[in-house]
């Protein structure tokens, strides 16, 4: 399967091991009910260069101050993943258990316990089930295999639907380079730090300094402008790992070919930002917000995002009605600066059904029963032009619907 950027090709049933040198594994601990698995885990038979973006949420929890403190080193060689249970808001203790998995797995692996980051997602305020976690390490990893990335996919899930996961390949210095990643993320998605949870794989050979500066450009541009439900959680952490196994030339700022690297990088971390969107907790459409002529990427970002998380808006979407009014309203109290008379608004379903329904800060005579047909899709775009300046930037979301008021109504039973 190719992308449309000819610089990089899709891997078909790519996965977080797609990369050389990555092995990885998920199997079920008892966290969860129902046989799911709940626990992860991403290994590097050789280290790692690692760099991290972290939630900016204040109340965080007890895996991210760990995993924070341990990206400092900038190098990796594993990742273990809870999912059912948040080890957030569990003071002392929470940070006692969070570092006994992460010396637990360094053990079983044999590596140094600093080469081993945590994450954790779930229900917030409860202690972690320690039996069932620790009893099950030295089975996840007997199972590390390079055929375990889907089984790894599926352990760091919560109330996600499906598994979020992309592999690409790219040429770089004559090799054949591989990048990857998965994602969970459901609902409390409105992150400013990197996501929910991400985590990417790559086999090339970076600076490490270079990996932190594209892995938070990149997460400003994808990560961050997703908004499922407003709230940003307590354990947004997006990791990532190279293993150098590829064998090419550094990259880094002087490398020639940088920009086919952050094309494949940003082209991962897109497609996972998009499908945590489309899998938004009780969705029935994706919304996709373009902001466009803005004085600033700041300004389009903090347009495009606030439209794309309007409560007015995901709802409009969800009963299909060309209410275009709550967009405006929501672009007039997102604080960037714009002149009325200059805005233009569109909607369209991105497959060539159009209609413009503003110019000029004035509604158009235009086809109603068109903007419905373009409601019913599964996925609709926004577009807002400010035409008064030259930066953009693109949000994406979801509808509210009933679904999501009775999934977060009994999250915890």
């Amino acid at each position: 399967m190719k992308s449309s950027n000819t610089l990089f090709k899709i891997i078909d049933n790519g996965s977080i091991t797609s990369p050389k040198g990555f092995l990885a594994s998920g199997i079920h601990t008892g966290v969860k009910e129902n046989e799911q698995f709940d626990l992860a885990l991403i290994y590097s038979k050789r280290k790692a260069v690692a760099a991290g973006v972290f939630t900016q949420n204040n109340a965080m929890a007890a895996p991210v101050i760990i995993s924070k403190e341990i990206l400092k080193r900038q190098s990796l060689k594993a990742i273990v993943i809870n999912s059912g249970n948040a080890n957030a808001c569990t003071g002392k203790r929470g940070m006692e258990d969070a570092e006994t998995i992460q010396k637990t797995i360094a053990t079983f692996l044999d590596i140094d316990s600093t080469e081993v980051a945590v994450a954790s997602t779930g229900v917030i305020g409860i202690p972690l089930p320690m039996d069932n976690i620790i009893e099950g390490i030295p089975e996840v990893v007997n199972r590390l295999s390079e055929t375990g990335g889907k089984d790894a996919a599926q352990g760091i899930m919560t109330t996600d639907t499906i598994n979020k996961e992309i592999a690409v390949e790219v040429e770089l210095d004559g090799e054949i380079a591989t990048i990857a990643g998965i994602a969970k993320g459901s609902g409390m998605i409105h992150p400013n730090m990197a996501t929910m949870l991400g985590f990417i794989t790559t086999d090339i050979v970076i600076s490490p300094s270079y990996f932190q500066t594209i892995l938070r450009e990149i997460t400003e541009d994808t990560f961050n402008m997703v908004t499922v439900d407003g709230d940003t959680s307590t354990n947004d952490s997006v990791i990532a790992m190279a293993n150098g196994e590829n064998g090419n030339r550094e990259m880094n700022e002087n490398h020639p070919q940088k920009d086919v690297f952050v094309q494949a990088l940003q082209y991962v971390c897109e497609y996972l930002a998009k499908s945590i969107a489309r899998d938004g907790e009780g969705a029935s459409k994706f919304i996709e917000v373009e902001a466009r002529g803005f004085i600033t990427v700041s300004d389009a970002r903090k347009a495009a995002k606030t439209i794309a998380g309007s409560n007015l808006v995901k709802t409009a979407i969800f009963g299909e009605d060309g209410n275009w009014g709550r967009m405006i309203c929501s672009l007039g109290y997102s604080g960037v600066p714009f002149d009325m008379e200059k805005i233009k608004l569109n909607l369209s379903d991105g497959q060539g059904k159009s209609v413009s329904v503003l110019e000029n800060g004035l509604p158009l005579d235009y086809d109603e029963e068109m903007v419905t047909t373009i409601l019913k899709n599964k996925s609709v775009r926004i577009i807002v032009e400010a035409n008064n300046g030259s930066s953009s930037a693109t949000a994406w979301g979801c509808d509210l619907t009933y679904d999501y008021i009775k999934i977060n109504g009994s999250y915890r039973s």
